[in-house]
This record gives structure tokens, sequence and C-alpha cells, in this order.
């Protein structure tokens, strides 16, 4: 495909010392062509501008020649990340101003004053910056069918990152919407890190009725290659790999000599906690009194303005951040990126990566800081899969019921609908060409009227049919209290952490803060804080010197990728391979081989041993720490029904280890794929996972609201809703709609039942049970976890603390070995 670049474009280019690169061309010759594009380009190779292109060539005097440019909202940008829609902005407004383009650009998400909230929809800008549950709220006004008209293109960045989970149905539906008010929209997504581009292409297209046959309508353009990336892992520099935790405390000082010797170092954590901790120990180190900040989405709006802010302008040499900054955001003077722990997928570590220099000619550096053994096998196996060039991600999976029921309720706040064409609507997506007419019929009664077990109560009657077959709010409120409550990301509940005069740091979950007290301290937001008092939902609190805690956060674990875990396997059993490894870690596995054996990808290994007085079974499944946690429940449950008088169990990504007072002298039996049938159903009914799965979808779904006007209900409060509910339903209405929702969250992101069914399948016929007089060496990282999970029926007390030196040492002693 060619395209003529408009002379203003082109001359902008060329004024730059650049060139338009052959994907952005065909970006704009797709545009030209009237079809929807999927781009997959490389980090550094002006994807974002690329898929601004068409709409900036719409704007060039050239192209218009004597009409008038376009008025209204003409382009639409989607994003998962507040930060990343500010950035954009700051970087397209140069080139439209730079090419004397008449284009207002602005943007829009949960931060944005309600005041510019309201004129936007009035007098819209042409290019409106937003994510997608602010889209979708604008979709449930009654002038969002006048606001939409004019929309010409959406650009959906770093589409990876959320098309596979529940805010990309919101956003598939919110595409099908779109495309019924302008009929003319071009769809257009962009990626760095796509493994299965066809499959994102089936997303982007819309669809006929029920038809997959549309996505020839998306044109698929390939970026240029860049340079490649150059990885490093860092290696502690006198003491040893560390056989446990995930903190990587050791690389510290060396952490800090890599901020001195930078410009600009962007450091990765995976979790809040670990972001608090690291900032915290690098400022303990930082004698040079260097400035360096801390970005997370906990953090107060105004905090992480003033980090993006500092870091754009370049007065920062260090920044330690969590996924609040890992999508997109481009800082072209970071010459240095550090991922501290894991980085769990090839991707994930290729768009952090990705943040470093941000140009296509230049090798963006990374540097791997693993926190345990098997952190520095991943390591090296997300080293070789970047090396390689090679991706992981996500399946996608049928759209989620609640996400349905929260879209067909912002349908009818925006107008009235017919079922029959808002059903015809909805499956144009692909999350939902599933849907059938009798699984839209329980979606609209349960929205109607909360469902046959709630139908009774007033309170959730929220939208009616009339005579002639229109669905239609019962009441004008209903819309108020829709927008106050809708979104997809349900966090815990949470906190505003702020000083008397009133400025906020940001929010900690309820959980942490209900057991504070007025004089306990914490460090959050890169600073030690003493609470003054806790009052309704905030705690008030002022700046302090004493040591402090740092607050726990209970968001979802990154899971470990199955690609990444198939890579991590075929390099233990790749003994050449191990000469590149450092000594101690050579010889932890040279110690396994000889004294037992290595778990490979064509097996599923158990090794059973006894020590300190119990019977300790191992089985490494690499299968993720939600699979694993599962496997753990099931297991011990049948270790209970015979006889063998289980304990406690611990798991990570890598293992699972099962203690009890007797040995298992068999575990086949423990492993039958029939324990997915009756014990698994069994166990996620009576367990927390259901309850939990439940009270987020009926968060989603509009059953329970969070948001009164002025108020806000406490964490407690939304549990005790939702428990009522579920044990309403559970007893009357089994087959209700967000049960269905629950239990299809309960199985595929809580106990990941996709790769337990994997494990269970392999131990049919590839289980090595191997069993041995001591705890083996690849044992230790996961017998030092502390913190195990106990049991709640059957259990013994679990009183030992295991010494990780202890056990490394009886793992390791040779003096038994030929």
């Amino acid at each position: 495909m060619q395209a003529e670049i408009p002379p203003e474009i082109a001359d902008w280019f060329a004024g730059r010392g650049w060139r338009v690169r052959r994907h952005q061309a065909e970006m704009l010759a797709a545009a030209d062509s009237g079809k929807h594009a999927l781009l997959v380009a490389d980090t550094g190779a002006g994807k974002t501008l690329g898929g601004f292109l068409p709409t900036l060539a719409d704007f060039c005097p050239s192209r218009l020649g004597d009409a008038a440019p376009p008025e209204g909202l003409h382009t639409l940008y989607v994003s998962p990340l507040k930060a990343l829609a500010h950035d954009v902005q700051r970087n397209l407004v140069t080139p439209v101003e730079e090419m004397g383009l008449p284009i207002r650009i602005e943007t829009r998400s949960g931060d944005t004053p309600s005041d510019r909230k309201k004129r936007q929809r009035s007098k819209p800008p042409h290019i409106l910056l937003t994510t997608p549950e602010s889209l979708s709220l604008l979709l449930s006004y009654p002038d969002s069918f006048d606001l939409f008209a004019s929309l010409k293109r959406i650009v959906i960045d770093e589409v990876h990152a959320f098309a596979t989970g529940k805010r990309g149905d919101l956003l598939a539906l919110s595409l099908a919407r779109l495309q019924a008010i302008a009929p003319q929209l071009q769809r257009v997504a962009l990626s760095a890190t796509l493994a299965n581009p066809e499959g994102f292409r089936e997303w982007l297209a819309p669809l006929k009725t029920g038809d997959v046959g549309e996505i020839d309508t998306v044109a698929l353009v390939e970026g240029e290659p860049g340079a490649p990336a150059e990885v490093e892992i860092l290696l502690p520099e006198e003491e040893r790999v560390p056989w446990g935790g995930h903190a990587a405390t050791w690389a510290i000082p060396q952490l800090y000599d890599l901020v001195r010797a930078n410009r600009t170092t962007l450091i990765f954590t995976n979790t809040r906690f670990l972001a608090e901790y690291t900032f915290q120990n690098l400022w303990d180190v930082n004698e040079d009194t260097l400035p360096i900040g801390i970005h997370h989405g906990s953090l107060s709006r105004e905090a992480r303005r003033k980090v993006e802010g500092a870091m754009a302008r370049g007065e920062l040499r260090a920044l330690v951040a969590t996924a609040s900054l890992d999508l997109g955001v481009d800082w072209g003077d970071i010459d240095c990126v550090v991922q501290m722990g894991a980085p769990k997928g090839s991707s994930r570590l290729l768009q952090r990566v990705g943040r470093a220099n941000h140009r296509l000619d230049q090798p963006s550096r990374a540097v791997l800081v693993p926190g345990n053994r098997f952190e520095f096998l991943e390591a090296q196996a997300a080293k070789d899969a970047v090396d390689a060039g090679m991706r992981d991600g996500e399946e996608f999976r049928p759209g989620g019921l609640d996400v349905l029921a929260q879209h067909v309720m912002a349908c009818a706040c925006a107008a009235p609908f017919d079922e029959d064409e808002l059903l015809a609507e909805i499956r144009s997506s692909l999350a939902y060409a599933w849907v059938d007419e009798t699984v839209f019929q329980r979606v609209l009664e349960f929205v109607a009227t909360g469902g046959y077990a709630l139908k009774a109560y007033d309170k959730f009657r929220r939208i009616v049919r009339d005579r002639s077959g229109t669905w239609r709010l019962t009441h004008p409120e209903n819309a108020a209290r829709h927008r106050l409550n809708a979104g997809i990301i349900i966090d815990g509940e949470m906190l505003q952490v702020r000083f008397r005069n009133g400025r906020s740091l940001g929010k900690v979950e309820e959980r942490f803060a209900i057991a504070l007290k007025p004089g306990d301290t914490f460090s959050f937001a890169g600073q030690a804080l003493e609470v003054e008092q806790l009052r309704d939902m905030e705690v008030i609190v002022r700046a302090s010197k004493k040591s402090a805690m740092i607050p726990s956060y209970g968001g979802a674990r990154m899971p470990l990728t199955t690609h990444l875990a198939d890579r991590v396997r075929a390099m233990l059993v790749d003994r050449p391979g191990w000469a590149r490894f450092p000594d101690d870690v050579r010889e932890w596995l040279e110690v396994q081989d000889w004294r037992s054996q290595l778990p490979g990808p064509d097996n599923l290994l158990v090794e059973s041993f006894p020590h300190a007085q119990r019977h300790y079974s191992v089985y490494y499944t690499f299968a993720g720490w939600n699979a694993n946690q599962s496997l753990g429940m099931l297991v011990t449950q049948r270790m209970e029904d015979r006889g063998l008088m289980p304990g406690a169990f611990v798991a990570n990504d890598y293992s699972l280890a099962v203690w009890g007072l007797k040995p298992v002298k068999d575990p086949a039996p423990l492993l039958s794929p029939d324990i997915l049938t009756d014990e698994f159903v069994s166990w996620v009914q009576e367990s927390h996972l259901l309850r939990r799965s439940f009270r987020e979808v009926a968060v989603i779904g509009g059953l329970v609201e969070r948001q009164q006007p002025g108020k806000r209900k406490s964490g407690k409060q939304v549990t005790f809703s939702t428990d009522l509910i579920y044990d309403v339903l559970k007893k009357y209405e089994p087959d209700h709609v967000l049960l269905e929702a629950a239990w299809a969250d309960a199985r595929e992101r809580l106990t990941d039942i996709g790769r337990l069914q994997t494990v269970l399948e392999q131990s049919q016929d590839q289980l090595v049970h191997v069993e041995l007089e001591r705890v083996s060496p690849l044992a230790v990282p996961v017998m030092v976890i502390i913190g195990r999970e106990s049991l709640p029926q059957g259990a013994v007390d679990d009183e030992l603390l295991l010494e990780a030196e202890s056990i490394a040492a009886a793992a390791m002693r040779v003096d038994d070995l030929p």
C-alpha cells in the first residue's frame, strides 16, 4: 500500500531530520482505502504518530483544498493508563502546533474536573484522549449520539494490555455502540508486543451478526525492525544468589551505582509494596541526595502529575514505578531500565525495556535483578526470549456477563432501546458474538429486576419494557447512580491519606488502614508518616522521622506466562547451557541432578522427603501461583480423605510444597483429573473464592453500589451486602446470571483452571516420583517461603519456622554423593 504524504507532514518530518517510515505511510494508506488497521511495531518506531497520521492528514490544508476543517469530535484515542494519555497529549501537541494544524486536543479520565467533562460533551475537542471506562461513561449520556456522530477514527493504544480482559470486553461493547452511531468509523489498534496478531485482528474487526468473517476489513501493518534490546542480569558481586525472597534487597548498592552512572534510570517493580520498599532502600543509601521519585496507582493525582512532569523535563535521576508507567510513556532521556524481581513474561519485559532510549535506531538497555535462584532462571529465560524476538500473551475468552449488564444499563441511560437492535449491536463484537437471545434475556431480566430471587425488591428495578417492547429507565435517578458506580477495575477498598491541611498523598487499602492507630508510622509516597487519627474514609497523618512499615496491597499477582515457564523447564534439562550460569546457580542444579532429578518439559516431577519431623511432597508444576494454590487446596483435601493428616502448603509460580504427618508414597491418586469435577466444585463453593468473585461481578454488574451521592460505602459494607445477596441467590436462584459470571471468574482468573487441568493431565502418564532422605536443592526456594497457607479443616498447626540457610545446607550437602 502506498499513500501520498501531505507536504505539511513531509516537511515537518524533514525539518527534524526524520523520514516518514514505511509502516506510518501504510497506516495512512489503509485509512485512505477505508480499512481498519492493526499496527504492530517495535517501541520507538513511531506507532502513536502512525496511528494519528490519518487524523493529521485530514486537517492538512493541502488535502482540504477549499473545504473547511472537520468540526466536532474527529478522533478518539483510548489507552489503558491515564499517564499514557497525558504523555501522548504532550507529544502530539508539538507536531500539531509546528504544522499549524487547527486541531484541539484534550484528555478525559477520572482525574478530569467535572466542569471540563461537562464542557467536553457540549463543545468537544477534535481529538479526545481517554480510557475505556471514561468512554463507556460518555456513551451513557443522551447527547452521546450527537457527540459521536462526527467520529471518524478511534485509536486504541497498547491493545495487548487489556483486550483479553474485562476492560477489553467493555471497550469491545463501546466499539460496537460507536460503530452503530458513526458507521463510517475506522478502528485502529497499536502494539509492540503481540504474539498472535491474527487474534487481535479478529477482535478489532466489526462483525456481522454472529459472523467472524470480517477480518479482511482490518489491515495488518508490521513496523520496520529496530535495534535489538541489550538486556543483562545483575548478580551479587560478593554474595551468592539468594535462595528465597523477591525484594532483591541485596542489589540496592549496585542499583544505586547504576543510578549514579546514568542520566535517568527507570526502575520497575511488580507491586506497589515493592515500589515503596525499593524507593525507601534507595533513599537510605542516597548519599549524593540525587533526585529520585516514585510512581504508582495509589498515589494522588497531584503526586503522579508532579513526577510525570519532572521526568518529562529531565529533572529526575531515577524513578521507581509499577505497571502504572510501563506502557508507551515516551521519555527519550531514559538510558537504563531496571526490572526488580522476575519479569513474569517476555512481552511485559520487552514493553518495559522499550522505555529506555525510545528510538528505533538505538538499542534499549535493561538490567534484570532476580530476587532468588528460580527468578534468575526466569530472568535468563526472559532475556533469551527477548533476544530471540519471541512474545507471549493471553488468549481471548468469552466476554463477561457482568460487563454486558453494565453496558446494557449504560445504553438505557443514553436512550430507550429495542432489545433486538441492541442484541445485534452487541453481537457485532467478537467478545460477545456467542450471546444468543436466551442469554440476552437473562441479562435483561437481571438489569430490569435483579433476577427472579430479587424481583420483589424495588431497589433492583432499574429498567422496564413498555407496551411497544422498548426498554427504558424506571426512573431518571438510575442514570446518575449508574454513572457514580460504573467501572471495571475493582481494587480493594481504599482510604485517603491526608495531611491535616487537606493535601492528599494518595490511598491505602482499607484492610491495612483499619489496623492502624494514632502514633503508628508507615512509609508512603516516599516519606515516613505518623497517624494522627482515622475518620470516615480518611487517614490523617503528619510527617515523621520514626522508622516506618510499608503498606501491603492485595492486588492481583502478575502470573508467570506459559511461554516463559516452558523456557525455564527447557533450561533445567539443558545441561550444556548451565555453563553460562553463575557458579552457585550451576552448583545448585548439579547437586539437584545428582541427588534427585530435574523437572523437564516432558514430565511432572514430585519429590517426597522428611524434614523436621514432617513429611513433605513438592510438585514442580511451573503452572503459576494461582494454579498451584488451587492444586494445594485440592491435594490437601484428598490427603485428608486418605488419612495422610495434611498440615499446610506453600506455593510459588514454579512449585507447590505440601506437608503432612504421614508420607505420600504414591502421589498419582492425588492428581487424577477427576479432581476437577465434584471436588473442585465443592472446594470453590465452600471457599472464599466464589464469594470474592461474586463481590466483584455484583459491583461491575450494578447490583451493589459502592458510591452514593456524597458518600462511599466501606469495604465491609460492600462485603456484607454482597454476601447476603450471594447466600440468597445460591439458595433460591443458583443459575442467576451473576453467579454464572462469578463462576467464570473463579475458574479462569482466581484458580487458573486451564493450567491446572494441564498439570493434572500431565500427571497421568508423565509423573516422576522421587523419594529422598532429605530436602532437595530445588525444593529450598519454596520451603523457605514465610506465611504458609493453613487448612480450615483437618489441619495440624504449623509452628515451624523454616530457616533458609539451615535448609539449604542440608540440601546442598555432598558428603554422600559419589
